[in-house]
Order: C-alpha cells, then sequence, then structure tokens
C-alpha cells in the first residue's frame, strides 16, 4: 500500500519548494493544524494536496483507527510479549485493567513527594536538599527530560542523575552533595537491570559510610519487586510500582515520574498527566485530517518511505528541551527500530528514521552547515514557544527570528543569480569565485511545531503528540512499536563477558573481541 505514493513522490521530487509556494501563496492555511495554542506548519514539507490525500488513505487502509481503538480498548498490541499498552490509562486517557490501582499508586506517590519537599520525610541531619535518581533507557531518560524542561516550576530538591555504568558518571554527580540530607531513588521496574543496580550498590555504600544504618531511609525504589527491595535496605513503604502494560519509554507517567513530582509538586506533576490526557482526547476523537499525531506521522511515512530520507533533525528552539530530542530518540528507533512485521515475516519498506538534534541556536553553529549545503537532504523538526518564561522578550524574540529564518533558508535558500545580484559591484572575477560558495540549494523540508509556552500541561501534551506519532507510524509499518527485543542480545553477551573480563571463566569468543580483551589487560597493568 505504500507503494500508491510513488507516483506523487516521482512528481513532487521534481518540484521546488520554491514551485509549490508560488503555485499556492496559501499553503500555510492549507498544510497546519491546531489544538488549541499547539500549531503543527509542515507547508515547507514536499508535498501537495494530492500527496496528503494519498497519505491519509495510507493510514485508512492500514487500518489506524482500528488500531488505535484496539490499543485503548486493552488488547495485547504488544504482540511479542502478550501485553497490552495503555500507558494512557496512567493520566486518564485510557481504562486500566479491572484490579490495577491506578489512581491509588499516583495518591501515593505524590503523596510521598510531597512530605519530601516539605520535610515531614526527612533525614536525621534534616529535610533532603538533594535527589539522585538511578536508572536507564525509560527509567532515566524521562525524569531527565522533564526535569530540565520544567526547571521554571520545581521549588524542591536539587534534582539529580545517574544512568551510566561508567563510575564517572555516580562519582561527578555525588562528589558534590551531602549524603546526610541526599535521597537515592532506585528505578527499576524488575530491580534487577544490571547498570541500575550496580549504580545502586555503590550509592547505598556512599550513604553508608556516611549515615550507617540509616543509609535505608534515603532509599526509596520505583520497581515491581518489592521482595527485591526489601532485601536491599527499602521498606515497603517506599517502593512505589507499576504494571507490566507499561512499557519503559512510556513510563515517565507512573512512579518512574517520581523525581520529577519531588521536584515540581504533585499539582504540577497532574497538570503534566493532564496535559498528555487532552492529547489522548484528540488522538481519540479528531478526524485523521486534522488530527495532530496522525499528521505528523504521515508526514514522517512521506520522507522515510516516499522520498527516501533516512534521518531526521529534531531542533528544539528552547534550551530547556535539550534533551528532548535524545528522548524522541529512544521513543521512535527504539519502538520502531524493526525489520519484521508482526506476524514474523521481513517487512518490504525502510521503518523508523534515525532521530537526532540539538538546541537551536546552538545547533546552528555546529551542524547546520552540512543541513544547508551538504549533498544529503536531512528533514527538520523545530519547535519553539511564542513566549519565553524568564521575561528575557529580547532574547526571545531573536531566538525565534533564527527559528523562523533557518525553516525560511531551508526552504528556499539563495540561487546563484540572487549571491550575484547581492555582490553587485564587487570585483566580477571575485563574484565568480565566491558565487558558487555562497549558493544555497534551498529546497530542505521541515516541519514547526509551536505553542504558547513550555509549562508541565504543554510538556505533558508534545510528550504524547510524539508518542502517539509513533504508534501510527508502527501501525502503517504492521511492527510491533511496543517490545524492544534488540536491546537483549548486547545485555546477554556483556554478562558473559563481564565473567571472562574478571577472569572467572572462559567463553567461546571471536578473534577480534579476543585481541580486544588481550589489549585492554595490558593497558591497565
Amino acid at each position: 500500500m505504500i507503494d500508491t505514493l510513488t507516483p506523487h513522490a516521482a512528481r513532487l521530487k521534481a518540484t521546488s519548494l520554491r514551485a509549490l509556494f508560488a503555485d499556492d501563496p496559501a499553503r500555510f492555511e492549507a498544510f497546519s493544524a491546531r489544538l488549541d495554542d499547539l500549531l503543527i506548519d509542515f507547508s515547507k514539507e514536499k508535498i501537495d494536496a494530492d500527496a496528503l490525500a494519498a497519505l491519509l488513505d495510507l493510514a485508512r487502509h492500514s487500518g489506524v483507527e482500528a488500531a488505535r481503538d484496539a490499543m485503548v480498548s486493552g488488547a495485547h498490541w504488544n504482540l511479542t510479549e502478550d501485553r497490552a499498552v495503555l500507558h494512557m490509562a496512567l493520566r486518564g486517557g485510557a481504562k486500566a485493567p479491572q484490579g490495577d490501582d491506578v489512581k491509588g499508586t499516583l495518591d501515593r506517590f505524590l503523596a510521598f513527594a510531597e512530605d519530601v519537599r516539605s520535610g515531614r520525610y526527612a533525614a536525621a541531619a534534616g529535610p533532603f536538599t538533594d535527589v539522585v535518581n538511578t536508572g536507564i533507557g525509560g527509567s532515566d531518560l524521562g525524569p531527565v527530560m522533564a526535569t530540565r524542561a520544567l526547571e521554571p516550576d520545581r521549588d524542591g530538591p536539587r534534582l539529580h542523575f545517574v544512568s551510566n555504568v561508567d563510575s564517572g558518571h555516580l562519582t561527578d554527580t555525588v562528589k558534590a552533595l551531602d549524603p546526610a540530607r541526599t535521597l537515592v531513588i532506585v528505578a527499576s521496574k524488575t530491580f534487577t537491570t544490571q547498570e541500575t543496580m550496580m549504580n545502586a550498590h555503590t550509592a547505598r555504600e556512599w550513604l553508608r559510610d556516611a549515615v550507617g544504618e540509616e543509609a535505608g531511609r534515603h532509599m526509596a525504589a520505583v520497581s515491581t519487586n518489592i521482595a527485591g527491595a526489601d532485601a536491599f535496605g527499602i521498606d515497603a513503604s517506599r517502593v512505589f510500582g507499576f504494571w507490566d502494560w507499561v512499557g519503559g519509554r512510556y513510563s515517565i507517567w507512573s512512579a518512574i515520574g517520581l523525581p520529577v513530582a519531588i521536584g515540581i509538586g504533585s499539582s504540577d506533576f497532574r497538570a503534566f498527566l493532564d496535559g498528555a490526557a487532552s492529547m489522548d482526547k484528540h488522538f481519540r476523537e479528531t478526524p485523521l485530517e486534522q488530527n495532530l499525531p496522525v499528521l505528523l506521522a504521515l508526514i514522517g511515512i512521506w520522507r522515510r518511505n516516499a522520498m527516501g530520507w533516512p534521518t531526521v533533525a529534531l531542533i528544539p528552539y528552547d534550551q530547556r528541551l535539550e534533551r528532548f530530542p535524545a528522548y524522541v530518540q529512544q521513543l521512535d528507533m527504539e519502538s520502531n527500530g524493526k525489520r519484521t512485521v508482526r506476524n514474523g515475516t521481513p517487512v518490504d519498506s525502510a521503518t523508523a528514521p534515525v532521530i537526532w538534534g540539538e538546541p537551536g541556536t546552538n545547533a546552528q553553529h555546529s551542524f547546520f552547515q552540512l543541513l544547508h549545503q551538504g549533498t544529503d537532504t536531512i528533514p527538520v523538526d523545530f519547535i519553539a514557544a511564542a513566549m519565553s518564561r524568564d521575561g528575557v522578550n529580547d532574547h526571545h524574540t531573536a531566538l525565534l527570528a533564527n527559528c523562523l529564518a533557518q525553516g525560511q533558508a531551508f526552504a528556499f535558500g539563495r540561487t546563484e543569480e540572487e549571491v550575484r545580484a547581492r555582490m553587485a559591484g564587487a570585483d566580477a572575477a571575485e563574484i565568480d569565485r565566491l558565487a558558487p560558495h555562497r549558493t544555497f540549494p534551498g529546497d530542505r523540508p521541515s516541519t514547526t511545531i509551536l505553542h504558547r509556552q513550555l509549562d508541565p500541561f504543554t510538556l505533558g501534551r508534545l510528550i504524547a503528540l510524539f508518542e502517539h506519532k509513533v504508534f501510527v507510524q508502527g501501525v502503517i509499518w504492521d511492527i510491533d512499536s511496543f517490545d524492544q527485543w534488540g536491546v537483549e542480545l548486547g545485555k546477554v553477551l556483556a554478562i558473559d563477558l563481564l565473567s571472562v573480563l574478571k577472569g572467572e571463566q572462559g567463553a567461546e569468543l571471536d578473534d577480534s573481541t579476543v585481541g580486544l580483551i588481550s589489549a585492554l589487560r595490558e593497558l591497565s597493568v
């Protein structure tokens, strides 16, 4: 069915964005959509009305609406693990399975967050001034991203995050902290994740060196393994669970969000959930033609499958969203980086693109050169807020001017004729020499996402927008977006190699790995 896009792609590859805008000066109205203050403008994509109609037909033919309804109703949409996919239930966007007390769990971990914030739950030395969250993957990226994004809302303890098993991450994080006033959260659903548990054991020793047997009081856990947490020394009153129908990269809405709640408070955390729930409602109820996640997904399908562009730069013009590209990178690439369809046979089209990016304007002074004049076309997604939260309006106006200028430059570039006209009056030989270097091909697509201001509600809505976009694309590609078997092989091999590196046992290894182990041993003497 994706093949139906081919004739439209052939037509539009031969048509420039300049020509598309010249033919239809009102493209913005035709190729943009809104939900309240949230706007998606895809008029600078190489698309026209016929291509958009074909994409919408593709979504319908692929069963996007039926798949969405099945997921919301609790169908086991995670096929390979035979699980429901109900992260929307954590924010009221779907119904939780009977017997799973979502509201009670939410109330409980938010009450604990308020106790920490107020000092009702404190260390012997006084209220906690710092919180260190140890987790990895979805147990780290979501809280890290949200904490940074919502820094203006933080009025609780300082928040720190440790994910890498590299000891430097933990060492550098805690060296300036007072262990007598620090709470450590261990975030691991199974309480067995290798990297997280190694960091947790080291953090516990750091606490014990300072406060002795009181170390357990300085720890909480987000896990379903209450017995494991108890054996580790964390009382069940400070263990907060979630369910197997919540995937790790979709778990920020659960107790995994505990550090965020400690930072911003329960009221703002509930607003964060409400923002996501508002996008859930829009996704469930809005026709495909105006449905923001569907439209964003279809633009991605157009880029990846029709135009053949394998990568996307995600550029937030908001320094506080500096970790958002990494968050979406995991959400998209771990979900849809698959090579088999749901029945186990190979896919017959490309799937997830490579997602990467950094905040503007910094990105303009690093890799934008390649985006403008490199040999590959790399689509860009811009994100910007109309209003700053800092009241420094001249900075924000300059920021927005840069964002809009980049979209304009990517789309329309600057022809050699325009370059020569701008250099009129200079030496003719100098013009001939420099004109090719100052020419920009343009015709580089971009989508711009605008909102009024970044706050908890807006962030929740923005994350849910990308969640649903990823789901729609998975349906169209007919893949399971909710497993991640590709993560497992490296974990298994690492366990075997750990024993080898410790000299505890041998293993059958390839010649390259044997050589590397030998070199490591030589270098560590």
